[in-house]
């Protein structure tokens, strides 16, 4: 193929780009002069405690590259704590992220061979995570947080923090590591649905080692059904130790390894056409055969964290880690074909008994380098690094071949069989082997431009080499490669009309590679578009910044703008051209911490208007709302301590009318579901604790697989989760 100039064409952008930051550093002393009496200008203290959350209330991130604080940065960056996720006794990433408005999820997660897959502000994010900073596979499906201590929701384009994707956004995971102190909490639960759950949290200082070094042991054990849905069952158990050495002195250094097995019966929902689930269907039917139906999933990660502090103003981390994710699926679609057949019935359609043997690998480093210090009587703090990965997908894929005995009558839409009796024959039908290389450099810089003002600063440069090798089962073999070359951007201007206030206007870019989702489902990256130039997609972002209540509540608002400039489409002559454009905007609100001692809250709204503005092969979406994305979603956490031994809290989730598909037609109906929670404290070492999830055993449409259907072969919706209470005993010493 031919490949794209690597250096040529984009040493102009950068050069430019670089000379605007030049000239804006030069022109600043003569404006920073006007405000005050001295020419030399600092950014605030920025003082990191042992925690970086208080309570409710994030003030820093977690990730080296934003080492100023929250309230310093300009862009909506949602952090949910581990207070939060311990509250409502959330388990997997979904129902974190469930916390945080603008954010939507798709069908097929999990069983079907990929990992946790959403949206975020109308675009997909699936590729979009991160672990302690370092990019993560897109592979893992993120059913427990046992190893984690909170998860920040970063918003808008930013490929300068995140790489390639994060058109949206993107996801970064905090884990436990070894720490200074000594302390054990264990825990036990039971439930509804055949809820079980055991963890162990158990964190002590090495003995004889004054303080230096650290040992932290997480232990995780869960069994439960799926509220809802008779038929699913959730396994898993997990392990994750981590060493720390170094804690008194100027390097430290943390050995982290995580390990989980999951045994789940994968759920691929019901069948339905434009949004609605077919007549006849129950909401509690399952659709797929119980007996060659599975999920097993082999999760590992090993992580060696390095942290060097030279002084009070220099930095230098070194982030590695080895992750394998051995994946072995059996799933059979929802899909119903109810052509020529009497009425209430059905024959399976799509993937039935479909198998997907899939391994991943994959090795990162990330080196960074964080520095405060001052040139022409400006005050910066500066971050520089590189990143590397390389991420290889092997996937055979199986079938048991049992179509071809279905009944020509079919089966009943209210009662499908949900096992199979008939034969089978297990074939390969094939082999797909992908690799994913990225490398990439990056810098950025918060300059103080004068006391109330500060000018913030990225450039990263993305090296991109992508591979597939796909096999027949007769043998024959297709390649497929491709290079990406990008440089991305993002500047800020913050304005501090008071030490706890802040006024500011980002601007950023991401790009979207047709390599982005290669290690994920293999899908997107052909010999038609390998040798495309990647989607662009360019945000502005106005917003204010509060911290009220002597420190203790954050307060947040913002309106934003994405545009997606040269979205890949498919032509009818089968052609991929980079020709739509799509546009989301709207209004973000946010609050969290303490409004009292006693009352705590963490809430955020999110008003989107995402539509399709252009569309040269599918002229029907112009105009339309982008599919899966409500204008308005609503999430709110609130708790109250009317004395020192009771907790009560409550959880309220909206979400608005969505469309099916980006083209219109179909529309998912709005809900709102409530959650409760109380515990009481016998004493400092015991807790126990209620929760109560979906109180009102409310039936809604959570996930939706973005196609409208046919008679032939229907879509498919996946619901949430039913009425479930949980009791939770917990006790630290």
């Amino acid at each position: 193929m031919a490949c794209k100039p690597l250096l040529s064409n984009s040493l102009a952008p950068a050069a430019t780009f670089f000379s605007a930051m030049a000239a804006a550093t030069l022109a600043a002393p003569a404006h920073a002069g006007n405000g005050a009496s001295s020419g030399h200008h600092v950014l605030d203290p920025v003082t990191v405690s042992a925690s970086p959350v208080d309570g409710y209330k994030a003030n820093q991130s977690n990730s080296a590259k934003y080492p100023v604080p929250l309230l310093d940065v300009p862009q909506t960056i949602t952090v949910v704590p581990r207070e939060i996720i311990q509250e409502q006794n959330a388990q997997s990433l979904r129902q974190v992220l469930s916390n945080v408005s603008g954010i939507t999820f798709n069908a097929g997660e999990g069983g079907g061979g990929s990992g946790d897959m959403f949206n975020i502000r109308g675009f997909a994010a699936t590729t979009n995570m991160q672990v302690d900073g370092l990019r993560d596979s897109a592979q893992t499906s993120r059913t427990d947080m046992f190893n984690l201590e909170s998860v920040e929701v970063i918003k808008g384009p930013n490929s300068v923090y995140g790489g390639a994707g994060t058109t949206g956004g993107s996801v970064n995971m905090v884990s436990k590591e070894a720490r200074e102190g000594s302390f054990t909490e264990m825990s036990a639960g039971l439930g509804t649905d055949r809820y079980r759950r055991a963890t162990l949290d158990a964190n002590h200082e090495l003995p004889g080692s004054d303080g230096f070094a650290a040992f932290r042991l997480n232990l995780m054990g869960h069994r439960s059904d799926v509220a809802g849905r008779d038929e699913i069952y959730r396994h898993r158990w997990g392990v994750a130790p981590s060493l720390t050495l170094g804690l008194t002195g100027p390097t430290r250094l943390t050995l982290s390894y995580i390990h989980q097995r999951d045994h789940n019966l994968p759920d691929y929902g019901l069948p339905a056409l434009q949004g609605s689930r077919l007549d006849g269907v129950s909401q509690h039917a399952y659709f797929g055969w119980r007996n060659l139906d599975r999920e097993k999933i082999d999760s590992d990660a090993v992580t060696v964290k390095v942290v060097h502090t030279f002084n009070d103003k220099a930095k230098l981390q070194n982030l590695s880690r080895y992750s394998r994710v051995s994946r072995d699926t059996v799933i059979s679609a929802s899909h119903a074909n109810t052509l020529g057949l009497a009425p209430g019935r059905y024959r399976p359609a799509g993937p039935q008994a479909y198998g997907r043997d899939s391994l991943t690998d994959m090795w990162a480093n990330q080196t960074t380098l964080s520095t405060e210090f001052d040139t022409f009587g400006l005050g910066h703090t500066m971050v520089s690094g590189f990143e590397f990965s390389r991420e290889t997908y092997e996937r055979d894929t199986y079938s048991y071949n049992i179509g071809r005995h279905f009944p020509a009558a079919g089966y009943q839409l209210s009662n499908p069989p949900g096992y199979w009796a008939g034969p089978t024959a297990k074939a390969y039908s094939g082999r797909n082997k992908t690799s994913l290389e990225v490398k990439a450099l990056y810098l950025m810089d918060t300059i103080a431009l004068a006391r109330q003002w500060d000018l913030s600063l990225g450039l990263r440069y993305d090296w991109i080499d992508a591979a597939l090798r796909s096999t027949t089962p007769a043998g024959d073999v297709t390649r497929v490669s491709g290079t990406d070359r990008n440089l991305s951007g993002r500047a800020g201007i913050v304005f501090k009309p008071a030490e706890n206030g802040r006024i500011y206007v980002s601007y950023g870019t991401s790009f979207n590679p047709s390599a982005e989702s290669l290690v994920t489902t293999g899908s997107g990256f052909t010999a038609a578009t390998s040798d495309l130039n990647p989607e662009k997609n360019r945000a502005v972002e106005l917003g204010t910044k509060w911290d009220v209540l002597g420190g203790k509540l954050g307060l947040t608002a913002a309106l934003f703008q994405i545009e997606k400039t040269n979205v890949r489409e498919r032509m009818a002559d089968g052609t991929q051209a980079l020709v739509g454009r799509q546009r989301s905007r709207g209004l973000e609100l946010g609050a969290a911490g303490a409004i009292t001692s006693q009352w705590n809250v963490f809430a955020n709204y999110t008003y989107t208007q995402a539509k399709t503005l252009n569309s040269s092969a599918y002229p029907d979406r112009e105009g339309q709302r982008l599919g899966n994305t409500p204008r308005s979603s609503f999430s709110l956490w609130t708790t109250y301590k009317p004395d020192d031994s009771w907790t009560l809290g409550y959880g309220a989730r909206f979400m608005g009318t969505r469309n099916v598909t980006a083209q219109g037609d179909g529309e998912l109906a709005s809900y709102l579901v409530h959650s409760a929670m109380v515990s009481y404290d016998l004493d400092k070492h015991f807790r126990l604790q209620l929760n109560v999830d979906n109180l009102g055993d409310k039936a809604y449409v959570e996930r939706v697989r973005q196609v409208l259907g046919s008679e032939s072969r229907s879509s498919a919706i996946e619901y949430g989760d039913g009425r479930v209470a949980m009791l939770t005993a917990t006790y630290k010493f």
